[in-house]
């Protein structure tokens, strides 16, 4: 299948299928006894609000900035100008990537400052973007949520090409090759944690609105390669059934542990993530989608995401059902009554990933190439009381809208300011 997500977008993607895994370990017990029972009741209410939010993608200078090394006073144009743009098209929230690949976009004790805003990893880029980003955000009555990879590292599998002081160098234990790739190994525990505090560095001293995690966990499945993970596995893993049920434990842990930690915190802020749309398909789960999907986020890349969801221990889950009304092995329309039947009753807020960048792209099937696809996308949606909302990707054709799909989209559906 055409298995096209933002990292397809942005970074490609490769690899065939792992095998498929049984569901027999999925919900591990959490092994060390420490997290709060209160993480179980993180989205005990609704935000009760209509989500209209807007991804601004700065890996590889997707969306922002449109280069790197403007000077400090063109970024930040370029910055307010998507806001501007926000605000334009009726929306309510901007997802802005500030931690990319293993680096900050604020002055972070953690985490060296990101190559995308000067070509330099390292370097001062002479202003504070998250900083501004919040206050300029707020300034326009926009919510300014904070979006974090956890795992990813760099975009190459050269160690020494990162600044001397850069953890992965510091620790090159913690360090995972893998389809041209570098990532923390989600199996140590001290890179968990060191992973949750370079994280929440940003959720102490700013006013972010939320943190939200893309779909970026274990790695997408690469052909002929295997994540070399076995030293710790043979550390950590004892007590799993399969290497794979100790691989969904770990992600779990990294959801809880940063739920709890978020909530410790600041209770008000927002925890949400944008997984991959399909958790399952029905042929290997009676519990999954009527999807045939190539990808399985609880097999392929260990992430649980249906039970996160079922357990309440996020404040909202956006899952990217980046596909067409009648695609055959991931429809739009199965996908978003299954998550909004997993939603239901939980607490947990479901919004819904927008391929706005398919939109009058001609490499996509027919459907896209019709401005009102994405129009009809949220006027199904809208037929189900667990989705409250739905969110863009992202920010470049939101502003440039080819065949006007996002001006359809406000006309059809946001007649007046989102509160």
């Amino acid at each position: 299948m055409g298995r096209i997500t933002r990292r397809g977008f942005v970074a490609g993607t490769a690899g065939a299928l792992s095998g498929l895994i049984t569901a027999g370990g999925a919900a591990a017990a959490d092994r060390d006894g420490t997290l709060e029972q209160a993480v179980r009741t993180v989205a005990a209410s609704s935000r009760g609000r209509d989500f209209r939010g807007v991804w601004v993608a700065t890996v590889t200078n997707r969306d922002w900035p449109s280069r790197p090394g403007l000077p400090a006073e063109a970024q930040r144009a370029e910055l307010l100008a998507h806001l501007d743009k926000a605000v334009e098209r009726r929306l309510n929230t901007v997802v802005l990537q500030v931690r990319p690949t293993a680096d900050a976009l604020w002055p972070s004790p953690y985490e060296p400052w990101s190559q995308w805003l000067t070509g330099t990893q390292g370097q001062d880029p002479g202003w504070d973007p998250l900083g501004t980003a919040v206050h300029e955000a707020h300034r326009r009555g926009l919510e300014l949520h904070a979006w974090f990879n956890p795992y990813r590292i760099a975009n190459h599998t050269d160690l020494s090409r990162l600044v001397p002081t850069h953890p992965a160098r510091v620790h090159p234990d913690w360090a995972v090759p893998y389809g041209g790739k570098l990532y923390y190994n989600p199996g140590l525990p001290e890179v968990r944690r060191f992973v949750e505090d370079a994280m929440l560095d940003a959720v102490r001293r700013y006013d972010i609105d939320g943190v939200h995690w893309d779909d970026y966990f274990y790695p997408y499945p690469v052909a002929g390669q295997s994540f070399d993970d076995d030293e710790a596995y043979a550390r950590h893993g004892t007590g799993f059934p399969d290497r794979a049920a100790w691989r969904r434990n770990n992600i779990d842990l990294l959801v809880r542990e940063t739920a709890a930690r978020i909530k410790k915190i600041n209770r008000q802020l927002a925890f949400g993530i944008s997984p991959f749309g399909v958790w399952r398909n029905k042929a290997s789960d009676p519990r999954g989608s009527a999807t045939t999907a190539g990808v399985q986020t609880y097999d392929d890349l260990h992430a649980d995401t249906r039970t996160w969801v079922r357990e309440g221990w996020l404040d909202y889950i956006c899952p990217q059902v980046y596909w067409n009304i009648g695609f055959a092995a991931a429809d739009y329309a199965v996908l978003v009554p299954w998550w909004a039947a997993v939603a239901r009753g939980t607490g947990v807020d479901l919004y819904i990933g927008e391929a706005l960048y398919k939109a009058g792209d001609p490499a996509q099937p027919a459907a896209w190439q019709d401005p009102a696809e994405l129009s009809r996308h949220l006027t199904l949606a809208g037929r189900y009381a667990s989705v409250r909302g739905h969110c863009f990707f992202a920010a470049k054709e939101v502003t440039e809208d080819r065949i006007g799909a996002m001006a359809r989209v406000v006309a059809d559906h946001y007649p007046r300011r989102a509160r």
